[in-house]
């Protein structure tokens, strides 16, 4: 029989014609053993595939599962470049293909071009669509391939620890802000306070230390016409450049404090509204009968704060600041209330509070009724000082770091930890940039100890553009990010006026000056920021002149950061980069809990003081008082203190 009678015979018999196929072997040999290693992936996968003699489809066809629908042509495509895993089967994939070049785990995981990116395709089946995103940055690629108890461990671990933040007071806060109450002023700033309850902490950047309340995330109902009236007529008070003729004050309120006051005040006339059969169990009053002139009554003020120590368990700071309000708006000469005696004639009984012989005699002697709940704001003020207690602990998210001998050495970390794990900047130039950001962010907090205020308001001036003035700034009570020539240094100048603290004696009514220094590629970042990523994350929106910018988007096109937008962007970089998440492997402190960019003033105080113990050079890096420090921000316990005196005493001991 011919060769041709015999092919004939064989696509008769359905045999296979052609060169027998390879054998398949689980684990082939290289054909070569050194090499230099590449820093791509793609290029690390042609590499291994070369060093084996296989192609893209005898790799395939030996990872392959029967009932897998993985398809060869995307092996294909990662060889080429052209694109990533990033899904749960894709980088099982690169899990066997390490395997079977005998590579380390995660060999291939390490060199992706954006390696801190979230898994797709995790199943998590009850989780609605915006917690599986929160989630999915957080969750190990063989989530799916876990024992369901595992699976539920790591899911509670990661809404507690990173998601939420697992302290007393959060846990607090997430019971109370199901129920709002509080009542909302028109001339409130509250579009900028309206964030997700998750994220309600430490926003306030005046007084963060003081706790912020829970009921903050948004009022309950509307002030009626007379009271948001009212209101409007403190806030001018109190803002306003000059006073009305024939009106004296005692100090002014910023915008920030203002926008406070507003909805701290809501807040008392919100929980005297309130149903006391409902969950807020308030005291039931009439909203419209309600009027700043109930505010001259003791017993007023006595129930709001008993309804409080009820609320919480215990009494706290927040009760003593708000009886100062009352002493200062009923304060002689300069409070409002002292000098706004026409609000009697709104007043109406309160069943249980305020009877109609109270009023009558507030209405003939309105500056005896102003002076005795002046003075029993002053004693009620005292008197809750001996008992007041803290909720929150503004140190207990950054414990770790405060506990560490070199506290700003330990929360560098988190900047390490962004630039080991920055995607390629080729292929995704928004998270690259958004990357940069967050490296700048920390950095420049760092550097410079400044409140969130003025960070997010810093204004830049490229190299060879011309500088604002200290008179531009100060009308504008922001600084600026400038190139210094004589120097040949980049420096933040900020004139004294845009600091809350602008009357203490830390400024002595001269600017804050402070040339950055050249650490750690620091140059390098702010120029790749100003030349290229800022312009990315703006697009084509309107540049607000701000050294920060958001990443502008369709559902988002406003790049300018207000107090809510920039607190949350500093705590999803803690969130992704900071914390260490024993699941996955990323994140750079255990313990570390979420937090705000205010923290950083505490890491920068503690930092000074146990390399030195002095409250004052302590003071310096944060634009502050010694007194301030001490009461605010220095974590300097006994034992960090006697470690210091034994360093110097030791001495001795070595010498001889």
């Amino acid at each position: 029989m011919n060769e041709s009678t015999n092919g004939l015979s064989n696509k008769v018999l359905g045999k296979r014609t052609g060169p027998k196929p390879k054998l398949r072997v689980h684990s082939p040999s290289a054909l070569w053993d050194v090499w230099d290693e590449p820093d791509a992936f793609h290029e690390a996968l042609d590499l291994h595939m070369r060093r084996h003699g296989e192609g893209s489809y005898a790799l395939w066809a030996s990872i392959i599962q029967p009932d897998e629908s993985f398809h060869q042509t995307t092996l294909y495509a990662w060889r080429r470049g052209t694109k990533a895993p990033r899904s749960a089967e894709s980088l099982d994939m690169l899990t066997r293909i390490e395997a079977r070049y005998r590579l380390p785990s995660g060999y291939f995981k390490a060199k992706l071009p954006h390696p801190s990116r979230s898994t797709s395709g995790l199943s998590m089946p009850g989780i609605s669509t915006s917690e599986r995103r929160r989630l999915a940055w957080h969750l190990p690629d063989d989530f799916d391939d876990r024992p369901e108890t595992e699976q539920e461990e790591i899911l509670q671990w990661v809404r507690e620890k990173i998601i939420s933040g697992s302290t007393e007071y959060r846990r607090f806060q997430a019971a109370a802000v199901k129920n709002r109450y509080g009542v909302r002023f028109s001339c409130g700033s509250s579009a900028h306070r309206r964030w997700e309850t998750a994220h309600a902490v430490d926003l306030d950047e005046d007084d963060p230390h003081a706790g912020l309340d829970p009921d903050l995330t948004g009022g309950g109902v509307n002030a009626p016409p007379a009271l948001d009236e009212e209101m409007a007529r403190l806030i001018q008070f109190k803002t306003s450049t000059l006073t009305t003729i024939g009106y004296q004050r005692n100090g002014v309120w910023g915008e920030e404090t203002a926008a406070q006051k507003v909805e701290h005040l809501g807040l008392l006339f919100g929980a005297l509204a309130a149903k006391p059969t409902g969950p807020v169990q308030g005291f039931g009053m009439r909203l419209t009968d309600m009027s700043f002139a109930h505010l001259v009554f003791p017993a007023v003020w006595d129930w709001y704060i008993q309804w409080r120590e009820r609320r919480r368990g215990f009494y706290t700071n927040w009760e003593i600041d708000m009886l100062q309000v009352a002493a200062a708006l009923t304060r002689e000469k300069t409070g409002w209330l002292r000098q706004t005696p026409e609000l009697a004639n709104r007043l109406k009984p309160i069943k249980g509070l305020v009877s109609f012989q109270e009023i009558d005699r507030a209405q003939a002697d309105w500056g005896e009724a102003c002076t005795q709940v002046h003075q029993h704001a002053l004693i009620r003020s005292k008197e809750l000082d001996r008992v007041a207690r803290v909720h929150r602990d503004p140190f207990e998210p950054i414990l770790p770091v405060l506990e560490a001998d070199s506290p700003l050495a330990e929360y560098r970390k988190i900047v390490d930890e962004i630039i080991r794990l920055m995607p390629d900047e080729k292929r995704y130039p928004i998270s690259a940039a958004e990357s940069v950001r967050s490296i700048l962010m920390l950095r420049l907090g760092l550097h410079t100890g400044l409140r969130q205020k003025n960070l997010r308001q810093l204004l830049v001036c490229p190299r060879g553009q011309v500088h604002l003035t200290e008179r531009q700034l100060a009308d504008r009570k922001c600084g600026e990010l400038r190139w210094n020539d004589r120097d040949g240094a980049w420096e933040l100048f900020i004139p004294a006026s845009a600091f809350k603290n602008a009357t203490s004696s830390f400024f002595g009514k001269n600017p804050f000056r402070l040339p950055l220094p050249d650490l750690s590629g620091l140059y390098g970042f702010i120029d790749a920021y100003l030349g290229r990523h800022r312009g990315r994350l703006l697009r084509n929106a309107r540049d607000p002149g701000t050294f920060f910018v958001k990443t502008v988007k369709a559902t988002s096109a406003d790049p300018s950061y207000n107090q809510t937008t920039f607190y949350e962007a500093w705590r999803l970089t803690i969130q992704r980069f900071g914390i260490y998440n024993p699941y996955t492997g990323r994140g750079a402190i255990k313990g570390l809990l979420p937090h705000g960019p205010h923290n950083v003033r505490d890491v920068l105080a503690t930092h000074v003081l146990k390399q030195t113990g002095s409250y004052e050079q302590a003071s310096y890096a944060i634009q502050d008082t010694p007194d301030v420090v001490a009461k605010h921000y220095g974590r300097f316990l006994p034992t960090d203190k006697a470690s210091l005196a034994a360093q110097v005493l030791n001495k001795v001991w070595q010498a001889a």
